[in-house]
């Protein structure tokens, strides 16, 4: 049978998004954010020869200057103020929910509430700052070396380094109030706006390639079916379930009696989501980040990494994939499902699985279902993250929109799109509720008859 918010969220039209003003509010919020986010990315630091960094971008678009281009929103290629982007941030928050998992004071801070989680927090700024420092300076030494320096020195270096910093600050103080005051997860939208705002230049320099006879019509049309499919599979992927059957007994509350019930425990197929691409990826591009500028100044040590490290070569594939599969399993055993958790839940709700008796076998029963599924999810995580780069390196493909942009631009619109159906079917329950005491107060004030 159809539940009843199932048949409300089938019921849903333009017409009740019209009239829910939170929801456009929280939205028009959210996207003016947004906007800000975008024209921050055209202020460029100072000292920065344009056109010099020009040629430069113009030169590394295929390779990996191409990649940083697209997840900063072109920040990377025009050396704006947000060209550190908020991958910082990131990073920082999956190094402390890694230690959290690990270190057990952390752990017993994360138990502690709102104030553990208000102090986790901070020492998740304080990690961003720590990173998007590092980077900062080696990005201005980077410069420097590379040429793109008008005037090179301790003054350039100390004033790159304040404006990077200060950009990805402020880019995480946008996404928590994208989050807190608009719709959707604002760190997520932040690096969504910025691969989608870099999608139509680069799909005009590869049709462009195309039109010049640099890339055959096959080449071409096979590209945008590989794009095409990816992105339906990783739709079907994202929202196929794995349903464990929960029973619960006959219980009684108070004077009220409650018949045995059962519900499903519902396990993604993916349950890391793309936490860990993400950090492969920051983890490939440490090497690589830092000499990204550096000309022909990399160090002989350095240009052996690169070249065993690179995009499409051998090594990076089988430390990518290595990566991908490590990830997904250590964050979802430490973070994103934790099997002891859920058995504790269970067992505090008087729930069980059939044949499965509650606490620690409960627990092990989920452990052993939780690792069969990540077999088949971070096989498909792999996939989805290699094939691209395979195709990339393989057909000189212009502009980079690999798996990792794909799960990201799925992942975030998915959603953001339930987030946006959540609040419609509140506003309907609270219509609903008004209407119920409307009725209720006009039966009370019916006057009665005398006989």
């Amino acid at each position: 049978m159809v539940s009843a918010a199932e048949q409300m969220a089938s019921n849903l039209s333009w017409g009740a998004f019209a009239k829910a003003t939170e929801l456009r509010r929280r939205i028009l919020f959210a996207l003016g954010l947004l906007i800000v986010y975008r024209i921050g990315t055209f202020i460029p630091a100072p000292g920065i020869d344009t056109l010099a960094l020009r040629e430069f971008v113009d030169a590394a678009s295929t390779g990996l200057g191409g990649m940083l281009n697209m997840f900063t929103g072109g920040a990377i290629g025009r050396m704006g103020v947000f060209a550190l982007g908020i991958m910082p941030y990131i990073s920082s928050s999956i190094i402390v929910q890694l230690l959290v998992a690990m270190v057990p004071q952390l752990e017993q801070l994360k138990k502690e509430g709102a104030q553990g989680r208000k102090k986790i927090n901070q020492y998740t700024r304080y990690g961003t700052v720590f990173l998007a420092t590092f980077q900062a300076y080696g990005l201005a030494v980077s410069l420097e070396a590379g040429g793109l320096a008008i005037d090179p020195g301790w003054f350039f270096r100390i004033s790159c380094v304040v404006t990077l910093v200060g950009g990805t600050m402020f880019l995480m103080w946008l996404g928590e109030q994208i989050t807190s005051r608009g719709i959707g997860n604002g760190i997520s939208l932040i690096i969504f706006t910025g691969i989608i705002a870099e999608i139509p230049s680069a799909l005009a320099q590869f049709f462009s390639q195309g039109r010049s006879g640099i890339l055959s019509p096959v080449v071409i049309v096979g590209v945008i079916l590989m794009v095409v499919v990816v992105i339906g599979f990783v739709v079907y992927m994202e929202r196929s379930l794995r349903k464990i059957h929960i029973r619960y007994p006959r219980r009684q509350v108070g004077m009220k009696v409650y018949d045995s019930g059962s519900s499903h425990l519902p396990l993604k197929i993916n349950p890391s989501g793309v936490i860990p691409p993400i950090f492969a990826s920051s983890l490939l591009l440490l090497p690589t980040t830092i000499s990204t500028f550096s000309g022909n100044s990399t160090s002989p040590l350095m240009s052996t990494v690169l070249a065993y490290f690179g995009p499409g070569q051998p090594l990076y594939l089988l430390f990518f994939a290595a990566m991908i599969v490590f990830f997904a399993y250590f964050y979802t055993a430490n973070v994103a499902f934790k099997t002891e958790d859920v058995a504790d839940n269970l067992k505090n709700q008087n729930g069980f699985i059939d044949g499965i008796r509650p606490g620690q076998q409960t627990a092990e029963y989920l452990d052993y279902v939780v690792n069969r599924i990540l077999v088949l999810g971070s096989l498909y995580l792999t996939a989805v993250c290699l094939l691209p780069e395979i195709l990339r390196a393989e057909l000189a493909i212009p502009f980079y929109f690999g798996g990792t942009s794909v799960l990201i631009v799925v992942s975030v619109t998915m959603d953001t799109i339930n987030q946006v159906q959540s609040h419609l079917l509140a506003h309907q329950y609270e219509r609903l509720i008004e209407r119920s005491k409307l009725r209720g107060k006009r039966r009370k004030k019916r006057p009665v008859k005398l006989r």
